[in-house]
């Protein structure tokens, strides 16, 4: 065997009690070694794999080491000491490697999403220890605020497909590692201390954190036994922040002089208050009694409750916004071009908003390793991994103003300057009344929105609850061999079984004891400016107000019990893959090429209104009834990696494979609704809305091709270029559907035109829809100046740029469901892929030496298809800017004296203040705006 073969992953066996295959596949030690790869470098058995805790510098040489030994092309991030990622969220740390980035939480400012290689992040696959987690969202994968990054201690990003790793996304596999404690040659205690300041130069008041951890590491009984635990806590008030909504930049005619003027259609300016915590706990036990087995044990613990509360004013400044909002009359004008720069608009009536958004999320994941060496070929691995995630999510809305009866005569006006048609966020509005009085600001059914006098809606309230679990076993079989090229043969099986729910009620909020006009002093007697208007509006906090201000009617209408399922998923894999390391003339490769076939069973259960029988939209008058279906199918998913050494430490990769992304799982529910509509082509006909439970997963073939040049452990510099062929892409399709077997003698039917008296309509459901191809290129360079001259030592550059295009283009309608629709929905009628900045990039330059560490990083993408949540917790996509978001950070660490071993921590976030911004077709016509300022953070660490 050639030397090379010293830092080829020899997958160690597990075994015992044949468990789960998660740790990552026929590479065992991904579930068992945080300091490399897979398929990277191992000690020679029986040697310490001694772990040295440096810095900026030593973070980056571990990363190296995996990117380097790694047999599939990987991106890599290593902590830079016990307990310490280089930033405050798994998801930034990420955000640094070639072709990743990352996009902000619209509420918190916070990067939670990332995106690879211009996917959306439902196509990645996302593991802690090489295992698949439960969600606590619709999405797959879990969100990465679930993680704090004190708890891990190093992240790979697997680029290309192996087929020994489960759990694989269409983008990439981000497998998020914890500590390993017999990895170290000596006990470790660390412990951190951080506060933050939030929000310099938001425009709002300042806000603050803290967070706490501790970390421990030890080795008992003659290093057998080894023990890691990892405890974390913070919290977090942001202060506040300033946001503007322009209604999507809308504008209306109106008449005036003779002719007509565009004013603007109405706006939404509110302050938003959010306060967070969140406990973490990581625990590792590992058993080795001799060199042919080792026992692993897992256990990580998340638990998050976030609040964020909204105060602020909204309403149309042109035309109406309900039954109860007279259309106004535009006078004072001046008029340029068309726009009336400035004015006034009579009846104007606002709804002062105290809104109030919480969520409860708490995450157990528990995973056993066992290994065994049966002799000096072969080896056993078994794997058992449990995950289950929990949010209960609970969204209170209220509406102050003037009630719905209130003669047009009493109402106010609106006036504005400074409009030149387009800079929305930057109108200046005065309304005549005054919203921070509690006699102009009742709690009431300001606009009608409910319906009417009969259906009074002072407010809205939804309780749902997302509960996954991910059960899993996995077994398999390694063995060393030596046919030619092929060193190591890998083969297994791996069982998942996933159940996700989404239940819950909502519906509107109505001022108890009265008409439907009725209306109710606010409590309190506090006031607030929304956003950064200069309005001040009545505040208070709705907890506690439902039964005692307000009365829930709930609603259980079809678009309401359509956001209600349950799916579940039995998924089967069997695979087999063979470790290469031969010779193509002189010119020495490695890697490996395998099989996986991937045989799924999914079913859902969804919500469907009985149409004959439902008269309204409450439980006595509209009955529904559940409705399952479901579908098997199966996936043949070769994969294929090489890498040539052509000397001088440089690396030639080639990837090429086949993988899949499953939909999300609130695409697969099985429920329906159907009515009579106007809007269809062919008016009037039957048209329905529903989930898809035989929907395939997302398909796509890829080739990679990657240079990377090393210099040692210290540095390196890479290119490298992609190309994915999407068979497929899911979207909201409609189709001719027979609604027939739905239907009884009741069911109102189409009176008049073609499709008079028949149950042949229009059904609209994702559907597995053309594909198309997308390619990029990569480079980055990871050097320290010392290569050049040791004047410099101390100093390095990271730096990555990726460019990523693609042929998909998808219609707007594909997106639209009977209760959401994109942000953009009317002002475009095609997008590309939600996810894809065609352009990326990251650069950090950094200063290290005697104890100093000095950092500066910038990360820039520009603009793109997101996702955001809309007021139900549900997904809806937008436009977003193009942002770069610069951090600062500096530290010392006592290199002597009874100080050693402690260091200071100061970090900048958000150097530029860089505001969160949407748009509806053209970026620079800014729609929807957050400010979240400057955060500043400083620790203290202890390490002994």
């Amino acid at each position: 065997m050639t030397n090379s073969n010293l830092f080829r992953l020899r997958p160690v066996a597990a075994a015992c009690a044949l468990l789960l295959g998660a740790a990552g596949a026929s590479h065992a030690q991904q579930a068992d070694d945080t300091t490399t790869p897979p398929a990277a470098a191992k000690p020679v058995e029986g040697e310490l794999a001694t772990v040295t805790v440096a810095g900026i510098r030593r973070g980056i040489e571990e990363a190296i080491s995996m990117k380097k030994n790694s047999s599939s092309i990987v991106e890599a991030i290593s902590a830079e000491d016990i307990g310490k990622l280089p930033d405050n969220t798994v998801a930034e740390s990420i955000s640094r490697l070639s072709g990743v980035t990352t996009q902000r939480n619209k509420t918190n400012g916070k990067a939670t999403d990332v995106s690879v290689r211009g996917l959306s992040p439902s196509f990645n696959g996302a593991l802690l220890n090489g295992r698949e987690q439960a969600s606590t969202s619709d999405a797959r994968s879990p969100e990465f605020d679930l993680f704090p990054s004190e708890l891990t201690g190093s992240v790979l990003v697997y680029k290309t497909p192996d087929a020994s790793l489960m759990g694989q996304g269409l983008a990439s596999t981000i497998d998020l590692r914890t500590l390993r404690p017999l990895d170290f040659s000596q006990r470790v205690l660390a412990a951190s201390v951080r506060k933050e300041r939030i929000g310099f130069d938001s425009g709002s008041d300042l806000g603050s954190g803290h967070r706490t951890t501790f970390s421990y590491v030890d080795q008992f009984a003659n290093r057998t036994i080894g023990l890691s635990l990892g405890l974390t806590k913070f919290k977090e008030d942001n202060g506040g922040e300033l946001k503007f909504d322009s209604w999507g930049g809308g504008t209306t005619d109106m008449a005036y002089n003779g002719g007509t003027a565009k004013v603007p259609s109405g706006f939404l300016a509110e302050t938003s208050r959010r306060k967070s915590d969140r406990d973490g706990a990581a625990l590792t036990l590992q058993y080795k009694p001799n060199q042919n087995f080792r026992s692993t044990l897992d256990v990580f613990y998340s638990r998050g409750d976030e609040t964020t509360k909204k105060t602020g004013i909204e309403g149309a400044v042109a035309g109406s916004t309900g039954l109860y909002d007279p259309n106004g009359v535009l006078s004072n004008a001046v008029v340029a071009n068309g726009i009336a720069t400035s004015g006034t608009v009579s009846n104007y009536k606002a709804d002062v908003r105290n809104h109030l958004y919480g969520a409860k999320d708490r995450l157990m994941s528990i995973g056993w390793n066992n290994e065994l060496k049966l002799d000096e070929q072969w080896k056993l691995e078994a794997d058992l991994s449990h995950s289950h995630g929990v949010k209960n999510i609970s969204n209170y809305e209220t509406t102050a103003g003037q009630p719905g009866n209130t003669p047009a005569s009493q109402l106010g006006s609106v006036s504005y300057t400074g409009f030149n048609g387009t800079n929305f966020s930057d109108v200046k509005y005065t309304p005549s009344l005054n919203y921070a009085d509690r006699k102009v600001a009742l709690l009431t059914d300001v606009d009608g929105w409910g319906g009417g006098p009969n259906s009074p809606q002072a407010g809205y309230v939804a309780l749902p609850t997302i509960d996954d679990t991910v059960n899993a076993v996995r077994i398999t079989a390694h063995r060393e061999l030596d046919w030619g090229p092929i060193a190591n043969a890998h083969f297994g099986a791996n069982f998942t079984k996933r159940d996700k729910s989404r239940t819950g009620q909502e519906g509107r909020l109505s001022v108890k004891g009265g008409d439907g006009y009725a209306s109710a002093a606010m409590p309190g007697t506090g006031s607030e400016m929304a956003g950064a208007s200069g309005i001040m509006v009545a505040s208070f906090d709705p907890t506690g107000t439902l039964g005692t201000i307000y009365d829930i009617n709930r609603w259980v209408d079809s678009t309401v019990l359509a956001r209600d399922w349950t799916v579940g998923e039995k998924v089967a894999t069997v695979y087999a893959m063979a470790d290469l390391d031969g010779n193509v003339g002189s010119l020495p490769y490695s890697g490996n090429f395998g099989l996986q076939v991937v045989h799924t069973r999914q079913e859902a259960t969804g919500n469907q209104v009985d149409l004959a029988n439902c008269t309204g939209i409450t439980v006595e008058t509209c009955p529904y009834k559940v409705r399952s279906d479901g579908t098997s199918y199966t996936n043949v998913l070769p994969s294929l990696n090489i890498a040539f050494d052509l000397g001088y430490e440089q690396k030639l990769r080639f990837g090429a494979g086949k993988q899949i992304s499953r939909a999300n799982l609130d695409n697969m529910k099985a429920g329906m609704d159907f009515s009579v509509q106007n809007s269809t082509s062919l008016a009037p006909a039957l048209t329905g809305f529903a989930g898809n439970p035989q929907l395939k997963p997302y398909q796509a073939r890829s080739l990679d091709l990657s240079y990377e040049k090393y210099f040692g452990k210290k540095g390196y510099i890479s290119a490298a270029a992609f190309y994915k062929k999407l068979d497929n892409y899911i979207i909201n399709a409609p189709m001719q559907f027979d609604f027939k077997p739905y239907t009884s003698a009741t069911t109102p039917l189409p009176t008049t035109g073609p499709y008079a008296g028949s149950t042949i309509g229009f059904l609209t459901m994702p559907q597995n829809g053309n594909g198309g191809n997308m390619h990029g290129y990569e480079l980055a360079l990871n050097l320290p100046f010392a290569l050049a001259t040791q004047w410099l030592d101390g100093f390095g550059i990271a730096a990555n740029y990726s460019f990523t295009d693609s042929s998909v283009r998808l219609p707007t309608s594909g997106f639209v469901s009977p209760s959401n629709a994109p942000v953009f929905n009317g002002s475009v009628s095609e997008i590309g892929l939600p996810g894809l900045s065609k352009n990326v990039s990251s650069l950090r330059v950094y200063y290290e030496n005697h104890g100093l560490q000095l950092a500066w990083a910038a990360h820039r993408r520009s603009s793109f298809v997101g996702q955001i949540l809309d007021y139900r917790s549900d997904s809806q996509f937008t436009f977003i800017k193009g942002e770069t978001i610069v951090d600062l950070q500096a530290s010392y660490e006592f290199q002597q004296g009874w100080l050693k071993g402690a260091s200071v921590f100061l970090q900048g976030h958000n150097w530029t203040n860089t505001p969160f911004q949407e748009y509806t077709s053209d970026p620079n016509q800014i729609t929807n705006k957050v400010v979240y300022g400057r955060t500043y953070t400083f620790g203290l660490n202890y390490k002994f």
